[in-house]
């Protein structure tokens, strides 16, 4: 496995992903439109420094088997980066989505622009919750999020020190 790049294969790989497996725990499918602008909003931010999107490259596969990024947001008075991931169902159960977050993390801490970096995964989300743990990440607890917006969910809230390695 290895990283590369978000550029074009992205937006065909949030449509693949835009399936109700993949989308249990973030509200559901999601309109073509949302998914687009969801694609340009990467592509934008990934030019101005305010985070990074990869393709999750597995070999032998013709096409990206998922993909990894931070972004900016202010959390509890502070910037810091958000992480998320997602690997198509085809390719779960391999160790890729730990792998890649690791990898990811490190680019986020090559930055130096932030010390730490939060994810939130749906409490229900199991597979994610696990990454988190996986990748080093220490969970402060369960918060209340809206995703998409309108959508209550409750998430738990882990931290990764990027500094330090860990929290």
């Amino acid at each position: 496995m290895h990283l590369e790049p978000w550029d074009e294969r992205g937006l065909d790989l949030e449509r693949r992903a835009n399936i109700p497996e993949m989308k249990r725990h973030l509200g559901g499918v999601e309109p073509d439109e949302r998914v687009v602008s969801r694609h340009e909003r990467i592509l934008a931010y990934g030019n101005s420094g305010q985070g990074r999107n990869f393709l999750v490259i597995v070999p032998d596969a013709p096409d990206p088997a998922g993909s990894v990024g931070f972004w900016e947001r202010e959390w509890q008075g502070e910037t810091v980066w958000e992480m998320g991931w997602q690997i198509l169902p085809g390719f779960q159960g391999r160790g890729l989505a730990a792998a890649a977050t690791t990898a990811a993390l490190a680019e986020a801490a090559a930055t130096g622009r932030h010390r730490w970096v939060h994810a939130y995964p749906n409490v229900t989300n199991t597979a994610s919750n696990a990454v988190c743990w996986k990748a080093g990440f220490v969970l402060l607890g369960e918060e209340p999020f809206e995703y998409p917006p309108g959508n209550p969910i409750r998430c738990n809230d882990w931290r990764y020190d990027l500094r330090a390695g860990s929290s």
